[in-house]
């Protein structure tokens, strides 16, 4: 058997990290799916390929986030290991050496922010986002989307790139007011510079393959035909499964891989996912098919019964409203920014960020200068319960010549100002200071 798309399979299922031996975030996650990979021969197809992870450092992790006090008192041997694997993943797609890639990896990354001082949501660093910036070294002009398929907004990526116009970032996802974050809001659109540019879909509980194909369908696809990206990746959380123990839909294994062959990703990252034996088996093996482009109409869970499953006329009804929303949101976009933004030289956003997992409470202020020249210079100011703070300067990719110096005259002010960390990310010049 030959794979019609060659394909790069990255495992790591951190042996050494738990959040607790009992934790639905440990290394079983992944064991029961290698098993399961073996077991139905895919290592003998001609096409896929097994890769080793690489390993990320504190200087990749500079590129995307203000970590405090700094990368390595936060960030472990596997977190970097993780970021790696996404890193790996998109070295063999963007070279040519596969066509696609899936970075089955843990620990997952995308409810890490911009800011971070630990774990919240599993999440300690943004897997995705590192992976992302560091091919950009390579690439400097790719126009990307993100999109997020895990049960859980992926509020950490949202936060990464909401006034980046070079990353459209689209999540679908359970209701916010559900669910944990909490956020995902079809209104939350993104920054001045990049207004739109972020697409939150919040589906209501049991939702099904029906609701989520139609999503797909309606929106994400005819966004893409749009936006034209040069690169998709899917983080590829699992968590909408109807066993599922952290979470309230019903998609199914089959579900997922014809969601994967629509979407057609050049890599996908594993994110969430919860249910070990239940569910991650099967629909990852239902995505290695879908990617490598194999027949997948034999994976199917031994419990699956899709009566049981269908979603209701009133769950059908709330996601073709929504649908219909969003995409006369992305279709107006321009509009509604003019509207918003118009005669505004500054937006400020606070925020309160809890990180569940440490246990630590962030008060944060981000501006976001608006420029006509450039997507704007953006600045953050944090502070937690512990008594740690931040000042955090972003001089965006394409930034103008104004918005550059104002950046670095900000940093130089930041020491006579009474915080902890300063640091400074310019993107322009992949140059990252902090003191």
């Amino acid at each position: 058997m030959k794979a019609n798309n060659s394909l790069g399979l990255i495992f790591f299922p951190a042996f050494d990290w738990a959040i607790s031996p009992s934790h639905p975030e440990r290394e079983e996650r992944l064991l029961y799916t290698q098993d399961q990979l073996f077991e139905e021969g895919i290592a003998d197809i001609e096409g896929i390929h097994f890769f080793n992870p690489g390993l990320a450092g504190p200087a990749d992790v500079e590129r995307v986030h203000f970590a405090y006090p700094d990368p390595d008192s936060i960030v472990t041997e596997s977190h970097y290991i993780a970021a790696g694997g996404v890193m790996r993943a998109l070295d063999a797609v963007m070279s040519g050496e596969t066509d696609k890639a899936f970075a089955m990896v843990r620990p997952p990354g995308h409810h890490a922010q911009r800011v971070t001082y630990g774990d919240r949501g599993f999440c300690i660093i943004n897997i995705e986002a590192v992976g992302l910036e560091y091919i950009r070294q390579k690439y400097p002009d790719l126009r990307v989307a993100i999109v997020d398929t895990d049960c859980h907004h992926g509020d950490g990526t949202q936060d990464i790139y909401w006034n980046d116009p070079d990353t459209l970032f689209i999540s679908f996802h359970q209701d916010g007011r559900t669910l944990y974050p909490g956020t995902g809001d079809m209104n939350e659109l993104g920054g001045p510079g990049a207004y739109g540019y972020t697409l939150n879909i919040p589906l209501p509980p049991n939702t099904g393959d029906e609701g989520f194909l139609h999503v797909l369908d309606n929106v994400v696809l005819p966004v893409l035909d749009d936006y034209k990206p040069d690169l998709i990746i899917n983080s590829a959380g699992q968590d909408n499964h109807y066993t599922d123990p952290l979470t309230n839909m019903n998609f199914s294994a089959q579900g997922y891989a014809l969601l994967n062959e629509k979407l057609n990703p050049d890599v996908a990252v594993l994110e969430g996912g919860y249910s070990i034996e239940g569910a991650l088996p099967y629909v990852n093996l239902g995505i290695v098919l879908a990617m490598a482009g194999l027949d997948y109409s034999g994976v199917r869970e031994p419990d699956y019964y899709e009566g049981k499953w269908r979603q209701s006329l009133r769950v059908s009804r709330q996601v073709e409203e929504i649908s219909d929303q969003i995409l006369k949101k992305w279709k107006n976009r321009e509009k509604l920014a003019a509207e918003k933004f118009r005669g505004r030289q500054k937006v400020t956003l606070p925020r309160q960020v809890y990180y569940d997992t440490a246990g630590i409470m962030e008060s944060q202020q981000q501006e976001f200068k608006i420029c006509a020249d450039c997507p704007g210079l953006n600045v953050i100011h944090s502070a937690n319960d512990r008594g740690d703070s931040l000042i955090g300067i972003q001089i965006p990719r394409r930034a103008c010549p104004a918005c550059q110096a104002e950046g670095y005259r900000l940093f130089e002010e930041t020491g006579k100002m009474k915080v902890k960390g300063r640091f400074l990310q310019d993107k322009t010049g992949n140059k990252y200071f902090s003191a």
